[in-house]
């Protein structure tokens, strides 16, 4: 277990109708000039944006709207917001929505803060830190990435089609997240089941880790794997069931708060795989993930296979007593995981995300790599493992 510092700075109100509440919480956090940054038409259409800016109306808070936010984020319209923001005076942002709004709103408000472009938040070399950033609110309406308290945010380059994320910057953490699970109800079951994965993935890219001795954060870690799994079957049969959404809402912010990951080294690698093939075929992240994760597991648990006995035990309830090899009882816990993920209606397949071969080499040489030329850290892949992982 490593020692560690962590402060997460975000103030929740869960609940029912709690979205009632964000003029109180703007107005707590210093706002009396608003950006209301939010995605397609989804909250237009469900009343959303209307109900809110009624709210503003009510005490006479000022607010600009910036619609438009894209499933992966583009660079593009973050200069649009900082310009829109530095020409109307902006001092708080509210973003509304999942995701990609957050991480959008969060680059905004980083930009406005810095004298230069923002993107020297994302470069790959001489990456610049974010230290200070507009306030940034949240309305969450799909439980998924966890942005509305994490310390990150990925934004894709309108000109390349990079994307880039950029991690441990606390300045970033939204000042409040409104956290109304009945707002998901609208959310597809598709990109509900995308969200799922996206939340179990950001809890086992800390869990699978070769630091020894984290029995806490391994205990939650599998608790919370196990209640996302429960929940997720109960939503996909019933899209409106509250208290599903609810555990599914929360386990987001958990899953990314990086509280499962204070004490220990995390791993990483199969976010960047995937950044590669949504900021290319333009595919849900939750979906890639969905491919990349366990061919990331198959691949490493090989070389690697301490806690993957582990976590089919302790996840999925795999006997490692009974009658067969360790790489069955391995394969087993994988394979559970597949077939829930399966059952989300979720993809298994590289071409099913739109993979060529032809875009193999851009693929590889595109993703974020450490200076000593890898990703990942359960188990450091070359780029010569990350093309095997895509032929597997």
């Amino acid at each position: 277990m490593l020692d560690f510092n962590f402060c997460c700075k975000t103030y929740y109100e869960f609940g029912k109708d709690k979205e009632k509440n964000v003029s109180k919480l703007i107005r707590k956090f210093g706002g009396s000039r608003v950006l209301i940054h939010y995605g397609g038409s989804s909250s237009i259409k469900s009343g959303l944006i209307s109900r809110i800016k009624s709210y503003l109306d009510e005490v006479g808070i000022f607010y600009l709207e910036l619609g438009g936010v894209q499933a992966n984020p583009c660079s593009d319209l973050v200069y649009q917001g900082i310009d829109l923001c530095q020409k109307y005076h902006i001092d708080f942002i509210l973003a509304i929505g999942g995701g990609s709004v957050i991480d959008s709103a969060k680059a905004i408000g980083a930009g406005l803060c810095y004298e230069g472009d923002f993107w020297d938040f994302f470069r790959e070399e001489n990456r610049k830190v974010v230290e200070k950033s507009m306030p940034v609110g949240v309305i969450l309406t799909i439980a998924a990435a966890g942005s509305e308290s994490s310390a990150s945010m990925v934004i894709t380059n309108s000109s390349t089609h990079s994307k880039r994320g950029n991690i441990k910057c606390d300045a970033v953490r939204p000042v409040f997240a409104i956290m109304n699970p009945e707002l998901t109800y609208t959310v597809s079951l598709y990109q509900s089941a995308c969200g799922i994965v996206d939340i179990m993935t950001h809890i086992m890219e800390r869990y699978f880790s070769n630091t020894k001795n984290c029995r806490v954060t391994d205990g939650l870690c599998e608790g919370l794997l196990k209640a996302v799994i429960a929940s997720g079957e109960r939503v996909m049969k019933d899209p409106h069931d509250y208290e599903a959404r609810a555990n599914i809402m929360w386990a987001s912010t958990i899953a990314h708060n990086n509280v499962l990951g204070v004490d220990r080294e995390q791993d990483w690698a199969s976010h960047k795989i995937e950044h590669e093939l949504s900021g290319k075929y333009g595919v849900a992240h939750g979906a890639g993930l969905a491919v990349v994760v366990i061919k990331w597991m198959r691949y490493v648990s090989k070389r690697n296979p301490e806690k993957f006995r582990q976590f089919g035990k302790n996840v999925f309830g795999i006997r490692t007593d009974l009658f067969g090899t360790d790489d069955d009882y391995i394969e087993q816990g994988i394979q559970k995981l597949q077939e829930f993920w399966l059952s989300l209606g979720m993809p298994s397949s590289f071409y099913e995300l739109g993979y060529q071969e032809s875009d193999l080499e851009d693929l590889v040489n595109g993703i974020d790599y450490a200076s000593d030329g890898t990703i990942g850290n359960y188990v450091k892949l070359t780029k010569e493992d990350i093309s095997k992982i895509y032929h597997s």
